[in-house]
């Protein structure tokens, strides 16, 4: 089935979804620049963190505009729309759907009017463990327009908004330390950027200087493209704020640093640098590690473009099997509003990638691909290879095996669905019909990154979650929006008492997604 928002899913296979991103975000203060056309272009480098909507809020100094829409970047916005925003500050974000259906409503940034009068626009990377929580507190409590859409990032700026006499700073000093999971945030009001970050930094955030401004962003990518230096990385329980006074900085919660293994592995940019390793260098040295843990008797390497590329270059540079473009990528599909027919459909992989038979007849080739979800599409790819002409089909994979569903930022599949989560190596190797297959370890991916190991998520590996989850029942994309559960009573019944979000809320998707009840399914 295509996906229920009408577009296709832009992984390999429209039938199999793989890790879908995380969210970017983007944040400016620089007075006399054209900070919407600063945003846009921040946002386009953050592209690949998210397809399904985009949006920008800017301020003159006397109000907050938002515009948003569903779309890519280029097709939300153009010169006129950029021309309209005009001020000195700015947040933007580009969306994958973690938390909440793909609706308009749920676009971001999120916008909310606070008790003073002044305009909140928010904007969120990453996934909260306590929404219903929270969403109870905000229902018992009456937080005016909690529930106007069906993401926990509505909701953060709802209970920002709602503090009485408060400024946006200091109710943000006061929720902050309520949320639990994973949230990179750029937000403002009329006069003033912030930028925070969860205490576990589980999500990247970097703040960069220009010349005559601030700039914060979910990869220093972004900082690259609005020719923005690297100051630091916004630390994991840091609340940033930059106003005409400068930068000031301050912390709501100790840090406990555990960043997502996976975004060296697949979602960040290979121009990125996290943590002051390069990705794209973290990625060549996961192939050189993968080499020499898994060896292969073959003539050519060839990556799974793009996400395996930099590690099949170090797998070939470490085992002196020649490198080769086997497959060729069309960069735009997957990437539209129109839906495939049927017959389209069930071309599947071929949507996406098509091989190149002269290079790959008569060749043992060593397949590089960035990890193994359900298996589907690397089922696809092998046949595709074989009747390409491929003589065996050595499959190496540059992260360990996925076995658990992510709760902090990315769209896993359920436990149920994950191909390693029921099969041993050989198991998977046997359904993909591969001649052979090889993960690199754990300890040798994080090897790669230069990082401590107790400074990382790997979550998704392991099933030791860094954050604590609560009950597998309040876990789901959709929590908010009640997809199979029994809708509690609204705050307008009279003679009912509330205690908890009311579950009659915004957007209806046919099909839950994610991490949707993944702890309770086998």
């Amino acid at each position: 089935m295509p996906r229920g928002d009408g577009r296709l899913t832009h992984a390999l296979d429209p039938h199999a979804p793989g890790p879908q991103d995380a969210c970017g975000v983007f944040g400016v203060w620089a007075p006399g620049e054209e900070v919407a056309k600063l945003t846009y272009f921040g946002l386009y480098a953050l592209q690949h963190r998210g397809q399904e909507a985009a949006g920008i809020a800017v301020s003159d100094g006397a109000s907050v505009v938002v515009y948003k829409d569903l779309g890519l970047v280029s097709q939300v916005f153009d010169e006129s729309t950029l021309g309209s925003l005009r001020g000195h500050l700015a947040v933007g974000h580009t969306r994958y759907s973690t938390t909440g259906a793909s609706t308009w409503e749920n676009a971001q940034p999120t916008f909310r009017t606070t008790d003073a009068g002044t305009g909140l626009a928010l904007c969120h990377n990453g996934n909260l463990v306590n929404t219903e929580e929270l969403a109870g507190r905000a229902a018992d409590a009456g937080v005016p327009g909690a529930f106007a859409a069906s993401t926990d990032s509505d909701l953060v700026t709802s209970l920002i908004a709602a503090r009485p006499d408060m400024s946006v700073e200091a109710a943000a000093m006061e929720v902050l330390p309520q949320l639990r999971g994973a949230f990179s945030l750029t937000f403002m009001d009329e006069d003033t950027l912030y930028a925070a970050r969860d205490p576990q930094g589980v999500r990247p955030l970097v703040l960069g200087r220009l010349e005559r401004g601030w700039v914060v962003a979910s990869e220093t990518a972004a900082l690259d493209i609005v020719g923005a230096s690297v100051v630091r990385e916004v630390e994991p329980g840091e609340l940033i704020a930059i106003d005409g006074n400068g930068l000031r900085s301050q912390h709501f919660a100790p840090a406990e640093p555990k960043g997502c293994v996976f975004e060296y592995v697949y979602l960040a940019r290979p121009d990125t640098t996290i943590s002051g390793r390069g990705v794209h260098a973290a990625r060549v040295e996961i192939g050189r590690r993968l080499a020499k843990e898994h060896p292969a008797d073959a003539d050519l390497v060839i990556p799974v473009p793009e996400s395996g590329t930099p590690a099949a270059v170090g797998y070939a540079e470490a085992s002196g099997i020649p490198y080769g473009l086997g497959l060729v990528k069309n960069s735009y599909v997957g990437r539209t509003f129109i839906q495939p027919s049927q017959t389209i459909r069930q071309l599947g992989i071929r949507l996406k990638l098509n091989p190149l038979r002269d290079v790959i007849r008569g060749k043992r080739l060593v397949v590089v691909d960035d990890s193994i979800v359900r298996g589907n599409t690397q089922r696809a790819l092998i046949r595709m290879l074989r009747e390409a002409g491929a003589i065996e089909v050595h499959v190496r994979i540059s992260s360990p095996p996925v076995k658990w569903p992510c709760f902090y930022g990315i769209d896993f599949a359920s436990r149920a669905e994950l191909v390693a989560n029921g099969l041993d190596v050989d198991g998977v190797r046997a359904s993909i019909n591969a001649d052979s297959l090889g993960y690199v370890s754990e300890q040798g991916l994080i090897a790669a990154t230069e990082q401590p190991a107790n400074r990382l998520c790997t979550a998704c590996f392991t099933g030791t979650y860094p954050i604590p989850l609560g009950e597998p029942g309040v876990l789901g994309k959709h929590v908010l929006e009640g997809i199979g559960r029994t809708p509690m009573p609204r705050v307008d019944e009279p003679g009912r008492s509330v205690s908890g979000w009311t579950g009659q809320q915004a957007g209806s998707p046919a099909v839950s997604g994610g991490a949707d009840d993944a702890l309770r399914r086998p």
